[in-house]
């Protein structure tokens, strides 16, 4: 593999990897309804660990409040139980196979809460950017050793991979900064 490939190979992962801190914040409750709240709730039916949006349409037909219509009334209790054993802090309303799910405003404390969880999401994307670049020098080492590059181009191209690095973890802590004023904005 060319530098130029291991290059673009890490691009492409911490790219994945921030898109992953961004779903993850999606899923977090800010105030207001959002159906990405419940993607990361995983429900174990048919003998396998589903999310809801795969047992259920979701919809937010108002600011503070979510429905899930659910497909198979046997998966509703379970859904429920998932739900508010979840980490969210919401308590859904069942009427047959319709749940409805009021989003409360959130408390200065749960703001508080929240920001912390964000602040372990953020570090763990970060976490997760460096073991990309951590791999993608190795791999520039092991071909400056096995002499496919030379070392002009693995110091080139470790540099661009740093660059990259730090823009992708810069990008993690402007979006977690972006996320905290919205959350602690009253």
């Amino acid at each position: 593999m060319s530098s130029e490939e291991i290059i673009n190979n890490c691009n492409s992962k911490m790219k994945k990897a921030f898109e992953v801190f961004i779903n993850d914040l999606g899923a977090l409750r800010t105030g207001r309804a959002n159906s990405a709240m419940l993607d990361i709730i995983k429900v174990e039916v048919y003998g396998q660990k589903m999310s809801v949006n795969q047992l259920a349409t979701i919809s937010t037909p108002e600011p503070r409040l979510i429905t899930v219509q659910v497909w198979d009334q046997n998966n509703v209790g379970l859904i429920d139980s998932a739900i508010k054993k979840s980490n969210l802090g919401i308590n859904p309303q069942i009427d047959g196979q319709l749940m409805r799910i009021p989003i409360p405003s959130l408390t200065e404390e749960r703001r508080v809460e929240l920001k912390k969880i964000m602040g372990g999401l953020a570090e763990k994307s970060k976490v997760s950017i460096r073991n990309i670049r951590r791999e993608a020098n190795d791999k520039l080492k092991k071909d400056f050793k096995d002499k496919k590059i030379s070392e002009d181009e693995s110091k080139n191209a470790e540099k661009k991979i740093q660059n990259i690095t730090d823009k992708q973890i810069s990008e993690v802590e402007k979006k977690l900064s972006e996320k905290e004023k919205e959350i602690m904005t009253v």
